[in-house]
């Protein structure tokens, strides 16, 4: 059939239509199939060149492909540019769909004013744009903005879907908003939502967020076949927040047994629970597992390890991994920074972190946090003020914990000023800035300014948390102040502050103000008693010379189960020692041994000085012996302990042994060593190491050091030269420095250097009891009666009394203790009729004559002869020959020194006898032994 002219005119038309769209379709299909390659390959230069070079306007696939690239890339301004290709094109159609993709790229770049204007500027809003919103403000922090968009597509009569309700239960957990959470799951379950995959792990994270774990783990248990990788990393997600780090080992082998693959949040969810349980074997395990299936670590699980391998220990292991990095960011470098600090690397972290900064890194709050805390556990001054300095550069110093951890810092370095500046300048303080600052000012003696800080935390209305008064106690015991210690204690009371750290600390403030009843009371309140609480105890009553309670508490500690500490273990020592009583200090060394305790580090030097000061010197040097690796507090023990029993000799052989392991001594090892020098009469040897102490070593030489040498030339009789010396001295006499010159005035009777000592020290120490009673014997060794009389007459008139003398003795498993002319001991009979047989025989074969110079009391002869014989010394020698096994030492502790009457009967008596006696007395041991004294009389 032919066909008309009109039909001829349409097919041409037509078919010219045809042949000019056909170049379009393929230009437009190109370009699509260039942008989506590029984006396949994650190359968004590329993708924004082909899209860029389109000769005509780019499919709406095209577009979305890359918005969709620059979403996961967060590149913002290359998406920002996409929109503006877009706008140009006349490509936003009323459809809303690159709307909608535009919203979801601002959002996942943060940009939530650009991601909001285009949401408000839609014509009609489809589900994904409402959706595209709510998912923006649930990602970036803003989750009070996810749930009123929520409520106002509600609102609008728009049906959420499933992407939504993940969304706004997302944001529900963030908030802890338990009640929307609950509210949206009943949501979630009317529009049979409720089993789809992503829902249900967004109700299990929703519930653990909230603290409603076992509302998380049921609707875990009823997902069942449902479960994939998604809802078992939930519910590990949700375990690790509630702390249960076992139970995430078990559902992370419940998983395997599942065969459900891990990914990447599985890796880091199980890794943290092995960090929080110190299980390196197992991370080592997941480790290798990742790196035999040859897969590239993402940068997550890369930092799980590092932080893994850090907290259990293997720093090495965590450096390894952080170099093998190829990418690193911020929680890489502050995993490794924090690494170092946690295990006490603190050069090393100060090092790391300069030398990160070289390279181009940028330090964050955590990073300056983690490096002020080095610097101030290390006592680095200067690098701490350079970080100061680096976070007010940043402007990160006003940030409230970099500001916490600068205080805190400063206060370590015994900067309090520059904390103080720090502390002032915060805008707004917590609770955290005020404890750290009262906390500084305590550790440094600055008790008054503590206490004014605490004052103002009370009248501006903060309430204060147990940190705080644990703080404030510090100051308390620093000022040994009981009303203040009274206030506090009844503060934390009425605020229901008081646990078991704090009423253990308020157990040791009341020990240290000598409030003994006190810190029982609290210490009986204690139900559930720690290590702590029994050490605080026994340490209350060994540092109050309450001796026997400490030893007999230790054994009700024991007895109730609680496992002593090395810490514990300290005071129980010191108590035995205290009392002489080798007998209890044994035992207690046996109990060590039994419960195979290492005699290491302060448990080491106390057994040595608890040997020493009962007497079994040997012992001493046997434990030092044992010890592998010692310290320099060890070695100072050791050289204390022959000091205190005239062995200076062979303290200088351990002082030259410490320095030829390299140790440095310090200011204690030298008054160590000059303490037995002046024990020893090594005159030349006590001048050579004060001066090789600040020449040498370049240390301040304390008072004490002055007072050594000046009882060790005064002890040699060289009394004038110990006056000169005073004089030269750099600092001003301590009223020790007066007291070794006035005894040694006392012995060799040089009268007039003894009356200026005697002056100078009541000027210094007026109400010191001790004192008056030393110018006492100075004038009565002088004879000068009526100076005596008015000396004691002063003492009477300020109160001041005597210490009375007092020797002890340990005998079977008992210490029995004597007075001058004790007659209340119920062998007392026996004790005085042994000894006047021993003053007999001893004045009959060894040629006694009592020396009644000694005595200083206006008295008649006889009457001094019958005071010397029933010195308390005398008492406890003749008891201890009555019972103490045939070929054993005798041992007498006596709490003032012996008198040279006392030290020359001993003398023959160990003679006479042959019987080893061993006295120590206020200022030293003697080892009487067949008629001699190891202080060859020099005391």
């Amino acid at each position: 059939m032919a066909l008309s002219v009109q039909q001829q005119q349409q097919q041409q038309q037509q078919a010219s239509i045809s042949s000019a769209t056909i170049p379009s379709r393929e230009s437009s299909a190109s370009t699509l199939l260039s942008v989506k390659e590029a984006c396949k390959q994650g190359d968004l230069t590329r993708a924004f060149r082909s899209l860029a070079t389109s000769p005509r306007c780019p499919p709406q696939e095209a577009y979305s492909s890359i918005l969709e690239l620059c979403a996961s890339r967060k590149a913002p301004l290359q998406g920002r540019q996409v929109h503006s290709h877009i706008v140009k094109s006349n490509s936003l159609s009323d459809d809303g769909f690159l709307r909608t993709k535009l919203i979801f790229m601002y959002g996942k770049c943060g940009r939530l004013r650009d991601a909001e204007k285009l949401f408000d500027e839609m014509p009609s809003r489809s589900i994904f744009a409402w959706n595209a919103l709510v998912g923006a403000y649930a990602a970036n922090a803003r989750p009070s903005l996810a749930i009123a968009t929520f409520q106002e597509m509600r609102v609008s009569g728009i049906l959420p879907d499933a992407c939504t309700l993940a969304s706004v239960l997302k944001a529900c957990g963030a908030l802890e908003d338990v009640y929307t959470g609950t509210a949206t799951h009943g949501l979630a379950v009317k529009c049979g939502l409720d089993t789809t995959g992503f829902v249900s792990n967004a109700l299990v994270s929703m519930y653990a967020k909230c603290g409603r774990f076992g509302s998380a783990r049921r609707l875990f248990e009823r997902m069942d076949e449902e479960r994939d990788v998604v809802s078992w990393n939930s519910i590990i997600s949700a375990c690790l927040q509630d702390g249960q780090f076992f139970e995430v080992l078990t559902l992370f082998r419940e998983m395997q047994r599942a065969s459900i693959p891990m990914n990447s949040y599985t890796t880091v969810g199980v890794l943290q629970a092995c960090a929080e349980l110190s299980l390196p074997r197992l991370g080592m395990e997941i480790h290798a597992s990742l790196l035999k299936n040859d897969a590239k670590l993402e940068i997550y699980e890369c930092n799980a390890l590092v932080v893994l391998y850090a907290r259990c220990g293997r720093i090495g292991d965590a450096m390894q991994v952080f170099c093998e990095m190829e990418e690193k960011d911020n929680v890489s470098w502050n995993s490794m920074l924090s690494g170092y600090v946690q295990n006490g690397l603190y050069q090393e972290a100060i090092d790391f972190f300069c030398e990160i900064l070289g390279l181009g890194f940028e330090a964050d709050q955590v990073s300056l946090i983690s490096v002020a805390s080095a610097s101030g556990r290390s006592g680095n001054r200067l690098h701490g003020k350079e970080v100061h300095a680096y976070a007010m550069r940043r402007g990160l110093d006003s940030d409230l914990q970099v500001g916490n951890t600068l205080i805190d810092m400063y206060s370590k370095c015994d900067f309090v000023d520059y904390a103080e500046h720090v502390f002032y300048k915060l805008h707004s303080k917590d609770c955290v800035s005020w404890t750290t600052m009262i906390a500084g000012c305590a550790q440094n003696s600055r008790h008054s300014k503590a206490v004014e800080l605490f004052r103002r935390v009370q009248a501006d209305g903060m309430k204060a948390d147990s940190m705080m008064i644990g703080s404030i106690l510090q100051a308390c015991s620093g000022m040994a102040c009981l009303p203040l210690l009274k206030q506090v204690h009844g503060n934390a009371i009425r605020h229901g502050l008081l646990d078991l750290v704090l009423n253990n600390t308020i157990i040791d403030v009341y020990g240290e103000c000598g409030k003994v009843s006190r810190a029982c009371r609290v210490f009986g309140t204690i139900r559930d008693k720690d290590v702590v609480s029994w050490t605080s105890m026994i340490t209350c009553y060994a540092n109050n010379g309450l001796l026997y309670e400490a030893l007999c508490l230790f054994r009700d500690m024991v007895a109730a189960a609680v496992e002593p500490d090395a810490v514990s273990l300290i005071p129980v020592l010191a108590a035995a020692a205290g009392l002489s009583s080798s007998m209890k200090g044994k035992e207690i060394h046996g109990f060590m041994y039994r419960r195979r305790y290492l005699t290491e580090g302060t448990v080491g030097s106390s057994l040595v000085d608890m040997y020493a000061r009962c007497g079994e010197i040997e012992n001493s040097f046997k434990v030092f012996g044992d010890v592998r690796r010692k310290d320099l507090v060890l070695w100072t023990a050791m050289i204390d302990a022959s000091g205190m029993h005239g062995r200076g000799e062979e303290a200088i052989r351990l002082f030259r042994g410490l320095q030829a392991t390299g140790i440095v001594p310090d200011e204690v090892t030298f008054l160590a060593l000059l303490y037995a020098c002046s024990h020893s009469g090594l005159v030349d040897e006590g001048r050579y190491y004060l001066d090789m102490m600040t020449r040498e070593y370049g240390l301040e030489a304390w008072p004490e050091h002055y007072a050594c040498l000046v009882d060790l030339l005064g002890r040699s009789g060289r009394t004038d030269e110990a006056f000169e010396f005073i004089k030269s001295m750099p600092v001003k006499p301590t009223a020790a420095v007066w007291c070794a010159l006035l005894g040694a005035c006392r012995v060799h009777l040089n009268h007039k250097l003894g009356r200026i000592a005697a002056e100078k020290l009541l000027e210094l120490e007026p109400e010191s009891p001790g004192n008056y009673v030393l110018i006492s014997n100075v004038f009565a060794a002088m004879r000068n009666w009526e100076e005596v009389g008015a000396v004691r007459a002063t003492m009477e008139r300020r109160g001041l009394k005597k210490e009375p003398a007092c020797s002890w003795i340990e005998v079977g498993k008992k210490v029995h203790t004597f007075v001058a002319r004790d007659g209340s001991h119920k062998e007392s009979v026996a004790i005085h009729w042994k000894l006047a047989e021993m003053i007999e025989s001893v004045k009959k074969e060894g040629g006694y004559a009592e020396n009644t110079k000694f005595v200083l009391q206006d008295v008649p002869e006889e009457e001094k002869k019958k005071m010397l014989h029933g010195h308390s010394e005398r008492l406890a020698m003749a008891f201890g020959m009555l019972h103490a096994p045939k070929g054993t030492p005798i041992r007498i502790t006596k709490n003032l020194r012996v008198c040279g009457d006392c030290h020359e009967f001993t003398k023959l008596v160990s003679k006479r006898y042959e019987q080893e006696i061993i006295v120590r007395d206020a200022n030293r041991f003697h080892h009487f032994r067949g008629g001699s004294c190891s202080c060859r009389d020099f005391w």
